[in-house]
């Protein structure tokens, strides 16, 4: 596995991967050592996010290799198909996955979520259109989502 650090405007970013895909894209809490030089598996993926945050990319195009449950990656899939710019609640994402009683284990699915931005689970909020949980805080999720939709947020339902 082949990792780097990056800076980005929500902080330091850490990407892992191989030829198989990108693992992992994590936002850290700390301050670290920018990689000098990004591993050949993992240049796309830094170029692709970079080209997001500069607001000159709205969809990823990456070979990924998650780690988790057959669940978690029907949830993980369902989550790319929530459009640049929309928000779907966590109820109607249990409903989209055949299920509303799943809604607890949809939302825990998300949370567990292993690539930061490029499976975008920041796109998932509350029914009432809060915002809720987030593992990278907040903070964060709110900037994603104005990022991706300065003027207005739009729900797919």
């Amino acid at each position: 596995m082949e990792t780097c650090i990056i800076s980005s405007p929500l902080g330091f970013t850490k990407i892992v991967g191989d030829i198989d895909g990108i693992s992992t894209i994590t936002v850290l809490n700390s301050e670290e050592k920018i990689t000098d030089v990004i591993p050949l598996e993992l240049e796309d993926c830094v170029f692709q996010l970079r080209e997001y945050f500069d607001g000159k990319r709205k969809g990823f195009n990456l070979k990924l290799n998650p780690s988790g449950t057959d669940f978690q990656r029907t949830v993980w899939d369902a989550l790319l198909n929530i459009p640049y710019g929309k928000t779907i609640s966590y109820l109607d994402l249990s409903k989209q996955l055949g299920d509303v009683k799943a809604i607890r284990a949809v939302a825990s699915a998300n949370g567990k979520n292993p690539l930061w931005i490029v499976v975008p689970c920041h796109r998932v909020i509350g029914s009432d259109g809060n915002l809720t949980g987030y593992a990278g805080g907040l903070h964060r999720k709110q900037w994603l989502l104005e990022h991706e939709s300065p003027y207005k947020q739009q729900s797919l339902f």
